[in-house]
């Protein structure tokens, strides 16, 4: 065996797998992260049935969150010991569970219970398949530029919660049984998306060591600059959960446009938006990619305050277009900065890190916005959430400033 993997042909054919391998985990990823914003065009219909309110949504939303941050803890980091494919495969599980779990019942304890295991396996999906994009990027092109594993892990990742907010939209809207039928669709890619991954070579060799939960640091190469990345996925995550939780009752509601294709429209163009800008300013420096971020989301959200405000759905959906652009690049600009500053050893546990911020982002935000509607009007609680992610985002643009400071010349640890 070893002397077939010195030949070249053996390390063409194995290069091949690998590349292979690459996009099918991609293909993999997208899919697991689609499922998860399915419900966000049909919340309005669970509304509807159930008479939940939006503090009720918003916490079946931040029970997600809930799951993905417990599972980062607990899972997110091991998959550099134990193996990629003996993570990703059992997450994926999880996430069938999940979908046959909303199949069963529209009950609010159904649905939190659904969320938190959903929020489980994307735990351990995300900071786990992008190492796992990494190593197989590296492996099928040794030396190459990362532009390739930055753009499609981050689309994966972003574009796949887009992707999934429109199927579910337009199965809601035109297929029969609406509060089933996405499901079923997004459980049967799952089934095949596990076949893929079975098929794709590892990249890990099994190591022994104790086991230890994720450790949440900042200690990962330059702390100014993965401090920089982590609080700036806060951001673009508080962007992105707003408009999964919130924006989709609010189309219904004080916009009175209630249709589910339009639902999950608004939050696809929000995610596509960012996946689209990821991949176009993939030659950008990272310092104007972070510019851009922070513009885009700074500009986008006071549109969207001031649509909500004036109860104008243009604005409002243009406002949401921009801050999606804005969080997409910011998002790119991290996972790419804490993917080059890791040292290998640890590059899962990084992204977990940085995933677990983010992933605080997604939730914090959205219950704090659905339980204060509760005594104040929407637009003035989108103008308070405008006025604290600006004040964050003038802190990213301070340690990004830091960060440039003291990286000069420092090698890189790919």
């Amino acid at each position: 065996m070893s002397v077939l993997l010195e030949s070249p042909v053996a390390e063409s054919r194995t290069s091949k797998h690998h590349g292979r391998g690459f996009w099918a985990v991609a293909a993999t990823f997208l899919v697991a992260m689609a499922y998860s914003t399915v419900p966000a065009p049909l919340f309005p219909l669970y509304v509807a049935r159930e008479g939940l309110s939006t503090f009720a949504i918003t916490v079946v939303f931040a029970a997600f969150a809930v799951g993905v941050v417990v599972s980062l803890v607990l899972a997110g980091h091991v998959s550099d010991w134990i193996g990629r494919k003996t993570v990703l495969i059992p997450a994926l599980g999880l996430e069938i569970v999940s979908a046959l779990l909303f199949l069963t019942s529209t009950s609010l304890p159904v649905l939190v219970v659904a969320r938190v295991v959903n929020g489980l396996g994307v735990g351990m999906i995300a900071a786990t398949a992008t190492a796992y994009l990494f190593d197989l990027h590296a492996r099928h092109r040794p030396g190459a530029s990362p532009r390739r594993f930055e753009i499609v892990s981050t689309a994966a990742n972003i574009g796949g919660l887009g992707v999934g907010a429109l199927v579910s939209g337009v199965l809601a809207q035109y297929a029969p049984s609406p509060l089933s039928t996405p499901y079923v669709v997004l459980a049967v890619l799952l089934a095949v998306s596990i076949a893929a991954v079975a098929l794709t070579p590892e990249t890990v060799v099994r190591s022994r060591v104790p086991y230890r939960p994720q450790r949440i640091s900042t200690d990962h190469g330059d702390r100014a600059g993965y401090l920089a990345a982590a609080t700036g996925a806060f951001t673009a995550f508080a962007v992105f959960g707003v408009f999964t939780s919130v924006s989709p009752g609010f189309v219904a509601g004080e916009l009175h446009h209630p249709s589910r294709l339009l639902a999950g429209l608004v939050v696809f163009l929000v995610f596509g938006g960012a996946a689209l800008a990821q991949t176009v300013t993939g030659e950008l420096t990272p310092g104007v990619r972070r510019a851009i971020g922070l513009g885009g989301q700074a500009i986008g959200v006071l549109l969207v305050v001031a649509g909500m405000h004036t109860t104008s759905f243009p604005v409002f959906l243009v406002g949401g277009a921009i801050a999606g652009v804005g969080a997409g690049v910011q998002f790119k600009a991290s996972i790419g900065a804490v993917a080059a500053m890791a040292a290998p050893e640890k590059r899962g546990e990084a992204l977990a890190t940085l995933f677990f911020i983010a992933y605080l982002g997604l939730s914090v935000p959205s219950l704090s916005i659905g339980l204060a509607t509760r005594y104040l009007t929407p637009a003035a609680v989108m103008t308070w959430f405008a006025a604290i992610l600006l004040v964050l985002l003038g802190g990213v643009a301070a340690l990004s400033r830091r960060a440039r400071g003291t990286d000069a010349g420092r090698p890189s640890r790919r």
